[in-house]
């Protein structure tokens, strides 16, 4: 909620908002978030407490929430803190397709040269790169947490950012772990270090069925009475069945009766966890970028949010884990009293592409494509109202926009696409390079489980 000045202030109900709008007294700011601006409140005569801006990174997604504390006494007699969850969006990166566009054009770039000069010597690369550069599919994902950030502290009262801060040493992993008990090669390395990292290996399921939501041990797949390692690459997760099953035989013949399964794993073990790795990347970067926003940033471990978690009892999520981040203090009666129903889904869809030419699977030019991106006053990703006065199609509409050079733009719904003339849309909403959309919390904090 914005006031007058444009100033942000404290978030408001649905409830409240909607009878702002009815009333007149406020109007719409923004459509995704949604964001209103009051008429006559200045930001003097309000009241505004702040708010906090916490962060869960990630590779692929990005937990996003804004909470609010009230101090109160706890059981104890010692004054608590009671966390509210207001807003909590999931920001999903777009990452991989960046990295598949780059190897593509290289592909199409190396084709191209080698036809023409058949015997021309590789191209060395030693071009040099400054400080601090990162592939474009890793800096994309601290570009788009910061568009998202920024964007939030404009229109909500943040007074500081806790984010967290996940690394994984994979190097240390790499080397040789001591023999003995499960439990002395957790102690070598922590216990919450070892499962955490095989458990975003193997997205929390069991190597060996993808049994989820049941405890997971952690299995040799070479035992070490048979000369096995001590290695993470020899360790995977499996559930007390499969785990008790296998035993001391081989993994071979354990899964000699499900070949694709067998190849599966062994695959996995030798694929390197390119995720853990984009984390190590970005996350110092991502710390000095909120840095630079004049917000006090904290940081705080893995370990803490996922002990937050536990003793809350929530299940895994990015928008739970960015909500438990932070200090609570469960001796001391804090609580998070509120989880957001429902998250503001965020994914990164890009500008659209910079090449104006459609290139075949040689990587030369097929067609032109229109020189500007704008037509009749609209450009795809647009949100528009459209009034479609006959037809099959008539109506009122509320969707994104593809355009057209012709005028006769294309809206998709959920079922059906269908063309609208543009003397007939509404923009609502400028493209940002973002779709927006709700979900349920349940709903997505159920695809992982806590093992």
């Amino acid at each position: 909620m914005l006031a007058k000045g444009g100033e942000p202030l404290m978030p408001c109900h649905p409830a409240r908002a909607r009878e702002l709008l009815a009333g007149g007294r406020a109007v719409v700011a923004r459509r995704a978030p949604f964001t209103i601006r009051l008429k006559h409140r200045t930001r003097a005569g309000s009241a505004v407490e702040g708010v906090q801006l916490r962060l869960d990174p990630g590779s692929r997604a990005t937990g996003i929430a804004i909470t609010d504390e009230r101090h109160r006494i706890g059981p104890t007699g010692r004054t608590a803190v009671a966390r509210r969850g207001l807003i909590t969006i999931e920001l999903r990166h777009r990452g991989q397709q960046i990295h598949g566009g780059m190897v593509r054009r290289a592909a199409y770039r190396r084709r191209r040269r080698s036809a023409n000069l058949r015997y021309r010597a590789p191209r060395h690369d030693n071009r040099p790169r400054p400080d601090g550069w990162l592939p474009p599919s890793l800096r994309h994902r601290i570009d788009s947490t910061m568009a998202v950030v920024v964007r939030l502290c404009r229109y909500a009262p943040v007074l500081e950012i806790h984010v967290e801060q996940v690394a994984f040493d994979t190097t240390a992993f790499a080397g040789v772990m001591p023999s003995g008990t499960q439990a002395g090669v957790e102690s070598t390395y922590g216990a919450s270090e070892v499962r955490e990292f095989l458990l975003a290996k193997w997205k929390r399921s069991c190597a060996y069925c993808d049994a989820t939501g049941v405890p997971l041990n952690i299995d040799h797949v070479r035992a070490r009475s048979r000369g096995g390692s001590d290695r993470v690459s020899n360790l995977v997760l499996a559930c007390i069945p499969c785990n008790q099953a296998k035993g001391t035989a081989p993994v071979q013949e354990f899964l000699a009766d499900r070949p694709a399964r067998l190849e599966r794993v062994i695959a996995q073990l030798r694929r390197p966890l390119q995720d853990v790795a984009a984390t190590n990347a970005t996350r110092l970067q991502l710390v000095k970028a909120l840095a630079a926003q004049g917000v006090p940033v904290h940081a705080w471990s893995g370990g803490r949010t996922h002990w937050n978690r536990l003793a809350m009892g929530l299940p895994k999520s990015h928008t739970l884990d960015a909500l438990a981040t932070g200090v609570i203090d469960r001796a001391r009666g804090d609580a998070l009293v509120r989880v957001p129903a429902q998250i503001l889904v965020v994914a990164s869809t890009g500008r659209g592409s910079y090449a104006r030419t459609t290139p075949d699977r040689f990587g030369f030019p097929r067609l032109q494509r229109p020189r500007g991106k704008v037509h009749h006053g609209y450009s795809t990703g647009d949100l528009v109202a459209a009034v479609v006065p006959k037809g099959k199609w008539a109506g009122s509409w509320v969707e994104r926009v593809a355009v057209r050079t012709s005028g006769q733009h294309r809206i998709t719904t959920l079922t059906s696409r269908f063309d609208v003339s543009h003397r007939n849309l509404r923009l609502l909403q400028r493209a940002d390079g973002y779709t927006y959309a709700f979900a349920d919390e349940i709903r997505l904090s159920g695809r992982h489980r806590p093992a």
